[in-house]
C-alpha cells in the first residue's frame, strides 16, 4: 500500500511544503549563481525515470563554461568553482529537484537517476532499479555517497527495491540530512570519483562476455 499510493502522496506533501518553506533560499542561490557561475542558471540534463521514461533533470549549475583558446570547455575540476563546491558540498544544487518530485518525476527517496547512456548496461537485476521512481537521495548515496564502486551502488539500488518500506524510506531520510550536515563523501569530480560506468561495462563485455562481474 505505501509503495503504491502512499509513496507518492508523501513526496507531494514533502517537495510542495518545501518549495514553499525553502522558495527565499532558491532565489538567493539563484542570483548567487547566475552572478558567479553565469546562465542558464538551472542545468537541465535528460535521465530515465520509472519505467526507463526519460523525464529532465533540474539543477543548480556548479560550473562555468571556461573555454581554452580554441573554444573547447575547459576540464571540470578547472570550471568548478569554490562556489560550485560549496553548493555541491551542502547539496544546495539538488534543491530544483524538489520541483521534478512535486510533478512526479522523481520520488524524495529511491535510486538515483543516471545518465541515459547507461541504460545499455545494466544486468537484469540491476534493471530494477527503474521499476520505481528515481531519487533525491537513495540508499546507496547514504551508504557512500560517491565513493562506492558501481557494482556496489547498483546493489544498493536494488536493495532498496527489493525492500521498499515507509519506514526504510525514513532512515534513508534520516541518514540523508546527517551526510549533508556534516558533509560526508562528497566529491568535488564525480566523474573522476565515480569512473566512467559505460567504459567499466564495455571493457568488462569484451574480456567476459558479460555484465556481470
Amino acid at each position: 500500500m505505501y509503495r503504491e499510493l502512499f509513496k507518492r502522496l508523501f513526496d507531494i506533501l514533502i517537495s510542495g511544503t518545501a518549495l514553499i518553506i525553502l522558495f527565499p533560499i532558491l532565489i538567493i542561490v539563484a542570483i548567487l549563481v547566475r552572478v558567479k557561475l553565469g546562465s542558464p542558471i538551472i542545468f537541465h540534463q535528460e535521465r530515465p525515470g520509472k519505467d526507463e521514461k526519460i523525464f529532465t533533470l533540474c539543477k543548480f549549475r556548479t560550473m562555468t563554461d571556461a573555454k581554452d583558446a580554441e573554444g573547447n570547455l575547459l576540464p571540470d575540476e578547472v570550471r568548478l568553482t569554490k562556489f560550485g563546491k560549496l553548493l555541491r558540498s551542502t547539496s544546495l544544487d539538488e534543491l530544483p529537484e524538489l520541483w521534478n518530485i512535486f510533478k512526479g518525476d522523481m520520488s524524495l527517496i529511491g535510486p538515483r537517476p543516471l545518465l541515459v547512456s547507461y541504460l545499455p548496461y545494466y544486468t537484469e537485476e540491476e534493471k530494477l532499479r527503474h521499476t520505481v521512481r528515481p531519487g533525491l537521495t537513495g540508499l546507496a548515496q547514504v551508504s557512500g555517497r560517491n565513493f562506492i564502486d558501481w557494482d556496489h551502488r547498483l546493489a544498493k539500488d536494488v536493495e532498496y527495491v527489493k525492500h521498499l518500506t515507509f519506514a526504510m524510506d525514513i532512515k534513508v531520510l534520516v541518514k540523508t540530512v546527517q551526510v549533508v550536515l556534516q558533509k560526508e563523501d562528497v566529491a568535488e569530480n564525480t566523474n573522476q570519483a565515480e569512473g566512467n560506468f559505460a567504459q567499466i561495462r564495455k571493457e568488462r563485455l569484451e574480456k567476459t562476455g558479460s555484465l556481470k562481474a
